[in-house]
């Protein structure tokens, strides 16, 4: 199962926006198996999911979880069209994030963003 967790501050917490994210720590995980060492995605401004026309291929495909810490209604909603589950979060630690996921804990409720609130209204005229 490969789980995309967005990331800031040099790959070290989990991170806001994720459509504005450009990186990624993904994980081809394995139940009961222990967890990889993650691959570095960093996406150019053309493939920030935000913008990305799904006019080809993107370095995101094929990921089945999304994790981050805000993302607005239409970038869940394009997710889903790509068959991947967007889960928010309040946890910080991108590791810890995915042990809980793998797990099947509870995450963290997410820290108020205010981006979230704007990434709202624009999703009322979004294409998704």
């Amino acid at each position: 199962m490969k789980i995309a967790v967005a990331t800031q501050n040099s790959w070290t917490q989990v991170g806001g926006h994720a459509g504005q994210t450009r990186d990624w720590l993904e994980f081809d995980c394995q139940p009961g198996e222990p967890l990889p060492e993650p691959q570095r995605v960093l996406l150019t401004k053309e493939q920030l999911l935000h913008h990305f026309q799904d006019d080809g291929p993107h370095p995101l495909h094929g990921v089945e979880i999304m994790i981050a810490a805000s993302a607005g209604d239409g970038f869940m909603r394009h997710m889903e069209k790509w068959g991947a589950q967007v889960l928010l979060t309040g946890e910080t630690d991108p590791l810890m994030a995915l042990k809980k996921v793998m797990s099947g804990e509870a995450l963290p409720d997410t820290r108020f963003d205010v981006t979230t609130t704007l990434c709202k209204l624009r999703d009322l005229f979004s294409r998704y």
